[in-house]
């Protein structure tokens, strides 16, 4: 089994999150990805706690089915092995801030010279251009700047740290596939590749897609505890008599009906109707009374035969054990090379044709180098050289 993707040859550059979980997609998805990482400086998802075996658990997961290729790219020997790389590959993928590329040689302009049929691809926190494209930043400070985090949190205690990176992932990780396989179909037809700019910033804005619509359109802005999905309606979480707690989205006026009857107060069903604020924060209280009255396994059994969009707050160990999370076998096992096998998260996508069977978790830096030099016609005495030198490890 080859997978959808598997005629696509990738070169990755990229380090940390967002570009290593794009490319994991595409390799999930059968695309050959090979990493090129520098010999000297260690992509910190490396060292990134916890680790099993001696390997950082996320470093294994991000980079499972890639090979790795150390080159030190600040020598001529390095780029040139990278420019007859490009000629058979069909996507680079960077990471680093505007120019360094570049200024290395292998920025988008030269490499288009070896292969005009190129797609390349540069991820990073505020785009090629503006003011900000050379300044450093991370997940929290995308979604500050881009409006997203001054709705998303509590009037009482301020913005949210997500406790997963949105801007990261589904802005700079998500958005780099859409994009580049989208240049993949218009190669097939135009038959040249092209630049995609992927700016987590610029991402992090689309996601104000209802509340940013409004403003726009209307001039209504935002704030925390304002808006109907923010916690400005019964829309939000509830406590449990024994600290735990659920979700409630009962919008549509039928699973409001189911939600009030099963607490025993199907008279509160028309508040859920109301748009007046003052009549949602009363329902809120009234609601939260009935959800302190019990604990959270009597809430999970009293809605679990409701049609009503609650459900539980799990932990990440109660989620895996959820029936659901099972029946869609969210966790693959994946080799370790050592014989054994590690668990990681699956690929989420399901294709009627399947995917190929996961390949092994993150390697070694280097450790497919002179296997890719050998695929390009480099003899084990050069190769031996190069590494001598320090070209390659």
């Amino acid at each position: 089994m080859s997978g959808p993707l598997a005629s696509l040859k990738v070169l990755d550059f990229s380090t940390l999150l967002p570009g290593p979980f794009a490319s994991l997609l595409l390799a999930d998805m059968g695309a050959e990805v090979l990493r090129i990482e520098s010999p000297t400086r260690m992509d910190l998802l490396r060292v990134l706690p916890p680790h099993d075996h001696g390997v950082s658990a996320s470093h294994a997961y991000l980079n499972r089915n890639k090979r790795s290729l150390a080159l030190d790219l600040k020598q001529a020997e390095a780029v040139e092995i990278v420019r007859q790389l490009v000629k058979d590959h069909d996507i680079v993928l960077e990471q680093f801030r505007p120019g360094v590329m570049e200024r290395l040689g292998l920025g988008y302009e030269a490499l288009k010279a070896i292969n005009p049929k190129l797609i390349y691809v540069s991820i990073t926190g505020y785009g090629q251009t503006g003011p900000y494209k050379d300044r450093a930043g991370h997940d929290i400070n995308y979604l500050a700047l881009s409006g997203v985090a001054s709705y998303t949190g509590r009037r009482d205690s301020g913005p949210l740290p997500l406790g997963v990176q949105l801007a990261d992932v589904g802005g700079g990780s998500l958005h780099a596939v859409i994009g580049l396989l989208a240049a993949v179909i218009a190669r097939q037809q135009s038959g040249v590749g092209q630049y995609l700019d992927v700016s987590m910033t610029d991402c992090a804005f689309s996601f104000n897609a209802m509340a940013g619509a409004g403003y726009l359109a209307c001039g209504v802005e935002p704030e925390w505890e304002n808006q109907v999905l923010n916690g400005g309606s019964f829309y939000d979480y509830y406590r449990s008599r024994d600290g735990r707690w659920l979700s409630v989205g009962s919008l549509e006026p039928a699973f409001m009906q189911q939600l009030c009857a099963a607490l025993g107060r199907p008279e509160l069903a028309a508040q859920g109707l109301s748009p007046k604020p003052e009549q949602q924060k009363a329902l809120k209280q009234q609601l939260q009374i009935e959800f302190e009255k019990r604990s959270f396994a009597e809430l999970c059994a009293l809605f679990a035969a409701a049609d009503a969009c609650v459900e539980p707050v799990l932990s990440l160990s109660e989620a895996l054990e959820h029936p659901q999370l099972k029946a869609r076998e969210v966790v693959s096992q994946v080799p370790r090379g050592d014989g054994s096998t590690q668990a990681q998260m699956a690929c989420p996508l399901k294709f009627s044709q399947g995917l190929p069977a996961p390949r092994h978790i993150g390697a070694a830096v280097g450790a497919h180098s002179d296997e890719v030099l050998a695929e390009l016609g480099f003899s084990a005495r050069r190769i031996d050289e190069l590494r001598r030198a320090k070209v390659i490890k």
